[in-house]
């Protein structure tokens, strides 16, 4: 299911750097579908759903089947903004970690991340994945591949490991695991983590500040209540819609359901970086994803939809996903 939990432009920017610009992908190529614009990019206050995000990726991914590594060797600890800083001024690097996992919202996850101490080691894992089946492989090395290139931007050396663990199979591509993970790699695993010696948890940071890391904590639970309060009214409203896909209320139906004016309705819902539309889109297209692949006839589908014809449903469909219907299925 797709899910539209805030989220900032950071990875974003990283595709269109890794993809766009190194391997000559056109920027509206990678953007297609995703409701976000260049001229987004140059504002450092915007926030995006995190389906905005994957439609990104998945748009990048046709292009580059290691982006995950690619994009985890590049999310550096400062890329996660307050959190980062946080992180870098605590105290040693059990205390950053145990830190980071205290806000998953900051760190834009879709995983649920744990640490888990068996004796003398200590496994990063990351399970519970919640988004598309077909990006899982994909965010599955983007996250652990980012994790622990943080761990070594805050230890200000790499993290010596002694073995990562992946669910799925090994992937023609596997020598660009290297780069991340120097060590035994074991696929078809019971678990997405690395493991590293117990007592790295006890290394002193080199940037630990006790001051600076105090007033970012504050900050972090600010921005994280923000991040909650935003993903409050965007999951009301998803809700709402989901509910009524075959005839949506429009604007002014859902702000009276919620409660609210159609303005002040506008105006969260542009603060936490979507819209109506954006939303009804969103909605749209997961639900007809679901109809495609239980091989229901496309006219069938657009009636279920709420199209009084077929052709519309089409239309709308390749504009969110860049791809007729039937072309998506096979």
């Amino acid at each position: 299911m797709l899910h539209s939990h805030l989220t900032t432009l950071h990875t974003i920017v990283l595709v269109l750097d890794c993809i766009g610009q190194e391997r000559g992908v056109p920027a509206d190529l990678l953007l297609h579908g995703s409701g976000i614009r260049l001229a987004d990019l140059q504002r450092a206050d915007i926030r995006i759903t995190t389906a905005q995000e994957m439609r990104v990726c998945a748009n990048a991914l046709a292009h580059c089947r290691e982006l995950g590594l690619v994009l985890g060797r590049r999310m550096h600890v400062s890329s996660y903004g307050p959190l980062g800083y946080a992180l870098l001024s605590s105290a040693t690097l059990g205390d950053a970690l145990e830190l980071a996992l205290q806000f998953p919202a900051l760190l834009g996850t879709y995983f649920e991340l744990s640490l888990q101490r068996e004796d003398d080691q200590v496994w990063l894992c990351a399970d519970g994945y919640r988004d598309l089946p077909e990006l899982q492989t994909f965010n599955v090395e983007f996250c652990l591949a980012s994790l622990k290139l943080v761990c070594d931007d805050l230890l200000g050396r790499p993290l010596e490991l002694r073995a990562a663990h992946l669910r799925h199979a090994a992937p023609a591509y596997e020598h660009e695991y290297h780069a991340s993970f120097a060590c035994p790699r074991q696929f078809d695993a019971a678990r997405n983590a690395f493991v590293f010696d117990a007592a790295w948890l006890q290394r002193r940071l080199p940037l630990a500040d006790a001051v600076t890391q105090r007033d970012m904590r504050e900050r972090c639970q600010r921005l994280n209540s923000e991040f909650v309060s935003r993903q409050t009214l965007l999951t009301r409203c998803r809700q709402a819609l989901a509910a009524q896909l075959h005839n949506p209320p429009g604007l002014e139906g859902l702000a009276n359901q919620l409660n609210c004016s159609p303005r002040s309705l506008r105006r969260h819902l542009q603060e936490a970086g979507s819209s109506y539309q954006r939303l009804l889109d969103e909605l749209r297209f997961e639900r007809a994803r679901q109809l495609l692949e239980q091989e229901l006839p496309i006219h069938l589908i657009a009636e279920t939809m709420g199209y009084s014809e077929t052709a519309s449903f089409r239309h709308a469909f390749q504009r969110w996903s860049g791809l007729p219907p039937s072309r998506f299925r096979s």
